[in-house]
């Protein structure tokens, strides 16, 4: 078995494509595949923070900062709601969506 190794994205599209894939996943983000062993909810929010982290400079400091704190508030809704039935998960999943929205939004011109 080969050892997980996270996916840091570098570009706004791969953190894009990664957070649209986080709707499948969601909310335990356990591969039940057998491809990615390792893969589960502390890989994939390290993935994604890091990405933002690495991307700040593009996505610019308040877009930066409201998608870090979207994430940490998704992570806190998959956390409470790992067996997807109190309605936390779906709010987690609304997130995903609103990050993509965010992310789609022009960035103002400076």
């Amino acid at each position: 078995m080969r050892q997980y190794s996270p996916l840091v994205p570098k570009n706004v599209s791969d953190l894009r494509d990664l957070i649209g894939s986080m709707m499948l996943g969601s909310p335990t983000f356990i591969d039940k595949t057998g491809r990615v062993p390792g893969e589960n909810l502390e890989t994939t929010f390290y993935e994604l923070n890091e990405g933002l982290r690495n991307l700040r400079g593009k996505l610019g400091e308040a877009r930066y900062l409201k998608l870090l704190e979207m994430s940490n508030q998704m992570r806190a809704y998959f956390e409470a709601d790992p067996d997807d039935q109190t309605g936390d998960a779906v709010k987690g999943r609304d997130l995903i969506l609103d990050m993509l929205d965010l992310l789609k939004a022009r960035r103002p011109k400076s």
